[in-house]
């Protein structure tokens, strides 16, 4: 068993509470792999950059940074604020034309008369990754697109627009951003673990709590609580979860959420990964 001294922790096998990770049925050298940022040398997570309009339009995250990327082009350029932030006019135009995942934007701007950028996380989200690929930039107090943001819009660049930002999203921005901060990283240091782990576990509907006692290394910060891997909510973000939710029976707030891989999970990411057989099925 991989790492079975940290795994006869008590505290481990108390937040655990009787689930096997699935990690625990890789080999030692494809573990640490995983762990490693996807690279042309580093092989055991390969990221399809040939996807089709189709597949691009399937991802929430894809989509709407091309609808942010066509509306730089289309304004030549977007106002920002003083303090770098697209400006409330251009929030309130943008807003009508993104659509995201479990996110009700009237619920969402209850509270606010204005809305700033922060406040509306699908913009926020999509505009700090594009500006992390280099898709748009910063010039003369607008936000312009690039030109790469600008070739990306082409049927034979777009396919590997999704593979761009999530390669970024989970290897080279911090997620704990659009998490409030819970838990520090945890657990984006083992981002491609959690996803070879997703890829064998979320065939089916399984709870967010057991899919995080799967598919994720534990720290010690999270024992007394319990915790939803903040990676779950990103990758309906991408397209490659799907998810539902229950009512809590025992009380008037609150819900259960479940979430499965979609079609495109298997289509983005593919492993190259060694398994010890000898463990047997765990999950």
């Amino acid at each position: 068993m991989v790492a079975a001294d940290f795994l006869q922790d008590p505290r481990v096998q108390g937040w655990l509470d009787g689930v096997e990770p699935a990690w625990t049925l890789l080999t030692f050298e494809s573990l640490l792999a995983l762990r490693h940022e996807p690279s042309a040398v580093q092989s055991a997570i390969q990221i399809a950059n040939d996807l089709s309009v189709g597949e691009i339009a399937g991802s929430p995250v894809a989509r709407n940074t091309l609808i942010l990327l066509g509306q730089a082009i289309e304004r030549v350029g977007l106002p920002l604020t003083a303090t770098g932030n697209l400006s409330r006019a251009t929030v309130a135009e943008v807003c009508k034309l993104i659509e995201w995942p479990d996110y009700d934007q009237a619920d969402a701007f209850r509270l606010n008369k204005v809305i700033n950028e922060p406040d509306f996380l699908p913009l926020h989200v999509v505009r700090q990754l594009a500006q992390a690929a280099t898709l748009v930039r910063v010039q003369r107090g607008k936000l312009v697109a690039t030109p790469l943001g600008k070739s990306i819009l082409s049927d034979a660049k777009r396919g590997s627009l999704l593979a761009v930002l999530f390669h970024l999203a989970f290897w080279r921005m911090d997620l704990s951003y659009f998490g409030r901060g819970l838990l520090g990283s945890w657990p984006q240091a083992d981002a491609g673990v959690v996803l070879w782990s997703l890829s064998v576990c979320a065939n089916d509907w399984q709870s967010a709590e057991k899919l995080t006692r799967l598919c994720t290394i534990p720290e010690a910060a999270m024992f007394s609580e319990t915790w939803e891997a903040k990676i779950l909510r990103p990758l309906l973000w991408f397209g490659l979860l799907e998810h539902r939710t229950e009512k809590v029976p025992s009380g008037r707030f609150g819900e259960h959420y479940f979430y499965r891989k979609a079609e495109l999970f298997d289509r983005l990411l593919a492993f190259d990964v060694q398994v010890d057989l000898s463990q047997g099925a765990r999950h």
